[in-house]
């Protein structure tokens, strides 16, 4: 009976935080699935009326679309693919003994820490800047030509800014998982004559496989919806070069004025992204039993 009064009581004490999370989820989402059945624009918030599926159909046919679908996964897949590569060879070097670790462990997880605008900035006007940015004096330095990288790569570019924010994220997440391997089982394969390449592929990976899955599952649901480091560096162009979902629902909702259209963008945009959400999660699942 104790038992019992214990678990209702525990969810009593909850049930605020649960209450309010849901209203903080439910009724933004309940608004944009309702704006999304409606003719609303801002330029003219009092002409508001009923039009069925003519949002999604608008969005559906808008030249863009199909774009903005395939930039969002590349820049979700270089992403992933640069910081999971990326994450483990830093964590391999990390978790060497070195001089001054502490702070070198420091400096390389500092770049999380960074707002996505402000790095942005940062390498749009410090580093790929093509007249005085530092790949333009390396290149000038060899005698090249240095790259207008936003006007000939911008796609790239966009992968290469958020790569560089978010690889602290896998190496700390992976340098975390390292370190839990039990120094017998190196000590035995190295006793066994494994070299490098072996403990790296037959112990090293499979212990580190979860921790991959979960930076995996983390970081695409929030590369997703990418946005600050495109609107500050290449406005989504040249064109619709480097327009990705979430740009194109800012393009729809705040230069358009669509207010509608944006909104089935926006349910468009969820969907896809429980889509996604799903088989990540059954991938999770799938690891976490072995």
């Amino acid at each position: 009976m104790a038992t019992q009064n214990t678990k209702t009581l525990a969810r009593l004490m909850m049930a605020p935080s649960v209450l309010l999370l849901l209203i903080w989820m439910i009724v933004p989402l309940a608004m944009t699935l309702w704006f999304s059945f409606q003719n609303y624009n801002l330029l003219d918030p009092s002409n508001v009326s009923f039009t069925g599926l003519f949002n999604y159909q608008f969005f559906y046919t808008d030249p863009a679309f199909f774009q903005s679908i395939w930039n969002t996964l590349v820049i979700v897949g270089g992403v992933l693919l640069i910081t999971v590569i990326g994450g483990i060879a830093i964590a391999l070097l990390l978790d060497q003994p070195i001089f001054g670790q502490g702070i070198v462990r420091i400096l390389i997880i500092s770049p999380f820490f960074v707002m996505p605008p402000v790095a942005a900035l940062v390498w749009k006007n410090m580093i790929m800047n093509p007249s005085y940015g530092v790949f333009a004096d390396i290149s000038k330095f060899f005698g090249l030509r240095p790259i207008d990288w936003f006007a000939q790569y911008p796609l790239f570019s966009i992968v290469i800014i958020v790569a560089w924010q978010w690889l602290p994220f896998a190496t700390l997440i992976l340098l975390t998982a390292l370190q839990s391997l039990d120094g017998e089982q190196k000590e035995a394969a190295e006793m066994d004559g494994a070299n490098f390449l072996n403990r790296f592929i037959y112990l090293v990976v499979p212990h580190l496989a979860r921790s991959i899955t979960v930076v995996i599952l983390i970081q695409t649901i929030f590369l997703l919806g990418v946005y600050a480091e495109i609107l500050v560096t290449t406005n989504g162009g040249p064109g619709y070069a480097s327009t990705n979902l979430a740009f194109l629902i800012y393009r729809t909702a705040l230069l358009g004025y669509d207010v509608g259209g944006a909104s089935a963008g926006g349910i468009i945009a969820v969907v896809l992204a429980n889509i996604v959400a799903f088989f990540l999660m059954r991938a999770v699942g799938k690891n976490l039993d072995r």
